[in-house]
């Protein structure tokens, strides 16, 4: 922490300016002031520091996607925060392989991970130099720092507001550190500046330190649906204590029960307005989901710009890494090119059942095309064939198998694997987005409200006393509704839930969402209890040992800061 921790980057960095409805996120690194005062002397540098604080999660660095990272040692795709999390919550589940041999990123594939892997490693130094950014706001927006600059009226309000941004993104943070370490060092604004070893706390103090930051911003946050498309307000407050309380178990003990507090919040965000929109599932995952009707169900998102959020992590890393084989970038993707790594599991794809008969249309050959889409013919005029894709009926089901075989034999080989094809950077029209070379327009959204009826349908079956099952039965049907076509005569609703149930269809729902690895350990199927190819580094999966349902500290932090203890069997 002390060696990545830049706790006034921002101030002798860039300058950061906030993205709006229109994704207008820039960075200019022109800013050469070089004290605290300097860069927060009028409300613009708070405005900026904040804009900073959200370029956190969605960017590397202070140049774009290269050239002036953030953290030294992982480059910066690498070490983009949207990635890392990504992988550590699907590429040590059943969802997700990757066939690159980057130095120990396998090992997530496996559960062989050791406290020196760095992909691991920087993950923690992503999060910690996150809350370190929040931290250093929050100090420069003290009321005596706020007078001592002559900083009031509407500038002051609007610092307040700022204020309980950077404590929602903070929270965040700590929620991912207690989720994925258990039991990281603590800071908060109120620890000095300098050379000090941070304590360690614990999962315990750390839930009811992020439920009552929490809960001391949401009655004066932003109201749910009424900010700045891609900021924190109300809705994601409630949406993190949802799973704050959903989690409870794990964090605190299993005779902790917290689903009536999970109902509570799941109401809440139920009856603010969000909706499940009349259009295709896949909407939610292409270039224009800020404005095609999928915004409508996005209760917090990571907005990305082709042009103004560069960056080889974020979308860019889940639009590009899944694409090789015969699948087409530029047709199919909107891309230059495919970067051969991500696809997914025989295990997850049976999930979905058997494919359509070919009669119903279940089976289509795909031929070659150019990057217009023209169809290319071989030296006989005939159409070349790529070979066939399969169909589901659950629309869910984003994946492509021509020339991609259901088992993996060789998880290095791209064509071992069906490949997910679930983001793109072509929107509703067609179009491609605003970089058609390498950066998506395509936004991550992080909470949207088909998670939050999973959830209150899960702590319902789980035992909550205020939730009423017939209530959960359809926020079920209705998710199952848009992914069979929103039709009555395919709908394969269900009439019972259970939470088995329930688990499968968290993963038909949210896959590669970065979800699964959460879902897993609270079902108990993480390490024990459920295998999948390449688990536990066995090509058809065994059961890996319980000490990995939490992430080992990283041995760099272990050997500078005499206060931490590394969680057991690491």
């Amino acid at each position: 922490m002390l060696k990545y921790t830049r706790l006034l980057f921002y101030v002798i960095g860039c300058s950061v300016l906030l993205w709006s409805c229109e994704k207008d996120l820039e960075l200019e690194p022109e800013d050469t002031r070089n004290t605290a005062n300097e860069a927060f002397a009028t409300v613009d540098g708070y405005t900026q520091a904040l804009g900073k604080i959200y370029a956190g999660i969605s960017l590397s660095g202070q140049r774009g996607k290269s050239g002036l990272p953030d953290l030294e040692g992982l480059n910066e795709g690498f070490s983009n925060y949207l990635r890392l999390y990504w992988k550590m919550q699907e590429l040590t589940t059943d969802e997700a392989v990757i066939g690159w041999d980057d130095g120990t990123i396998k090992d997530l594939n496996a559960h062989t991970w050791t406290s020196g892997n760095e992909f691991i490693r920087t993950m923690y130094d992503r999060l910690l130099y996150q809350v370190s950014l929040c931290n250093e706001f929050l100090r420069q927006a003290s009321n005596d720092k706020l007078d001592e600059r002559g900083i009031n009226g509407s500038d002051r309000a609007l610092v307040t507001d700022y204020i309980n941004e950077a404590r929602f993104m903070r929270a965040l943070s700590y929620w991912h550190l207690m989720d994925l370490y258990a039991n990281p060092p603590f800071v908060t604004e109120n620890d000095p500046i300098g050379a000090f070893l941070p304590e360690q706390t614990n999962r315990a103090a750390l839930f009811i330190y992020i439920e009552d930051e929490l809960k001391a911003i949401e009655g004066s946050i932003t109201p749910a649906r009424q900010g700045e498309y891609g900021r924190a307000d109300q809705g994601a407050v409630w949406m993190l204590l949802s799973k704050l309380y959903l989690n409870a178990q794990v964090y605190l003990g299993s005779d902790i029960n917290l689903f009536n507090d999970c109902i509570e919040y799941c109401n809440k965000i139920i009856n603010a307005g969000y909706s499940i929109p009349n259009v295709p599932y896949n909407y939610a995952f292409i270039a224009d989901n800020d404005s095609n009707g999928a915004q409508n169900e996005t209760i917090f998102s990571i907005p990305f710009d082709g042009l103004r959020t560069q960056s080889f992590g974020g979308t860019t890393f889940l639009v590009h890494a899944p694409v090789g084989g015969s699948m087409n970038p530029r047709a199919d993707f909107g891309i230059n090119g495919g970067w051969f790594g991500l696809r997914t599991t025989n295990t997850f794809i049976e999930k979905f059942g058997a494919p359509l008969d070919e009669e119903d249309g279940g089976r289509i050959e795909i031929f070659q095309r150019d990057d217009n889409g023209e169809i290319q013919l071989d030296d006989d005029g005939n159409p070349t064939s790529l070979g066939f894709q399969e169909i589901w009926e659950d629309k869910r089901l984003l994946v492509y198998t021509a020339g991609q075989s259901l088992e993996i034999n060789d998880i290095s080989v791209f064509n071992d694997g069906y490949a997910i094809q679930k983001y793109t950077n072509i929107d509703s029209n067609g179009n491609v987005g605003s970089d058609p070379e390498d950066h998506p327009d395509t936004d991550f959204p992080m909470f949207r409200l088909a998670d939050t009826y999973l959830m209150y349908a899960e702590a319902t079956v789980r035992g909550a006393t205020n939730g009423d099952l017939n209530l959960a039965l359809g926020y079920i049907n209705q998710l199952r509704l848009r992914a069979f076509g929103n039709s009555s005569a395919n709908l394969s609703s269900t009439s019972e839930i259970n939470e088995d149930f329930i688990l499968d269809e968290r993963a038909r729902e949210l896959y590669w969402e970065g979800h699964r690895r959460t879902d897993l350990i609270r079902f108990n199927r993480f390490t024990e209890n459920y295998v999948w190819p390449f688990k536990g580094n066995v090509s058809n999966g065994t059961a890996s040992q319980s000490f990995r349902n939490i992430m080992p500290l990283p041995s760099t932090d272990l050997g500078v800061n005499t206060n931490l203890k590394q969680n057991p069997n690491y």
